[in-house]
């Protein structure tokens, strides 16, 4: 039986006609598709590739994907593509926006209850961040209100862990992150080591909410489903320790306008946190502050590995 589809691009609606194949059609390219990979060495592949087939194309029986629609959506896939780059990844965007970034850190969720719950990655994570020690200053310039932010992190025993690996990024006052300006500024990142007792501390900018990048493919994704690309405050959190599953959080900022509509689905209550506000004076560390301050604390708890 036809039926009639109407699809809108750039040129306006334009409508298609569509049948039902004869029975059996179309499941036998599902099939052949699935036994070609049957004889791939790995198990694992083998079960992701098969799988991934049979969802891929039941997806595109359920909605009847006409030619039209799969050369538009093979071109968003390009230009993708086109706007990634080593400060940019357009794919990590997509896939939080469709929620399967926090899928994935709810599969491989820790499984002690007691340990620190997971968000997403994020696409603006940079490797050698550079080292700060225990109190120190990671805005190095990043525009914003002065933040002080201490916490202790443990293992799932209360054993505290020394030494533990914490990255921190986050982005300015204005939203953008130091990879997001042009040439090789580096600010509101960096590296330290927990102290003997497991604590840490570190001065940086309260965070403030912002947009995802909405200037590609995954912006005009969310345009043209009325969704929008903000973000509520947070900062990044990356934290390491022998012998201890790695954890990937974010630190929420309570009463964040943005909390119950994050474009990437990251917020979970446990990482939301009050922002102390201060007047103008002396800071935790005796720094003398003329301007106004906040502050916050984060007890971290890693899942020890069996």
């Amino acid at each position: 039986m036809k039926g009639l589809t109407t699809t809108t691009t750039g040129d306006g609606p334009v409508q298609e006609f569509t049948h039902d194949a004869p029975p059996g059609r179309e499941q036998a390219v599902t099939d052949e598709v699935v036994a070609s990979f049957a004889g791939a060495p790995d198990d694992r592949l083998r079960e992701i590739v098969q799988s991934l087939t049979r969802h891929l194309h039941a997806f595109a029986r359920e909605v009847r994907l006409t030619e039209r629609e799969w050369a538009a959506g093979i071109e968003f896939l390009t230009g993708a593509g086109h706007i990634t780059d080593d400060k940019r990844q357009e794919f990590v965007l997509l896939s939080d926006v469709l929620g399967l970034s926090m899928l994935t850190v709810a599969i491989n969720a820790p499984a002690a209850p007691e340990a620190t719950e997971s968000t997403v990655f994020g696409p603006f994570f940079v490797e050698g961040a550079p080292e700060v020690p225990l109190g120190g200053d990671i805005a190095q310039g990043a525009k914003g209100v002065p933040c002080w932010v201490s916490g202790s992190v443990r293992s799932t025993d209360g054993s505290p862990l020394a030494g533990a690996r914490i990255d921190v990024w986050e982005a300015d006052e204005d939203g953008f992150y130091d990879v997001q300006y042009a040439g090789d500024r580096t600010a509101g990142r960096g590296r330290l080591r927990a102290g003997a007792g497991g604590e840490y501390r570190f001065w940086s900018v309260r965070p403030s909410p912002y947009p995802i990048p909405d200037d590609g493919p995954v912006g005009r994704l969310l345009a043209a489903t009325g969704r929008g690309p903000m973000r509520p405050a947070h900062l990044h959190l990356r934290v390491e320790a022998p012998g201890h599953r790695t954890l990937v959080t974010h630190i929420f900022v309570a009463g964040d306008p943005y909390l119950d509509r994050d474009a990437v689905f990251g917020v979970k209550d446990d990482l939301v946190v009050e922002f102390a506000e201060h007047p103008p004076g002396t800071g935790p560390d005796g720094r003398e502050l003329d301007t106004p301050w906040a502050s916050a604390r984060f007890d971290i708890v890693l899942e020890a590995l069996e």
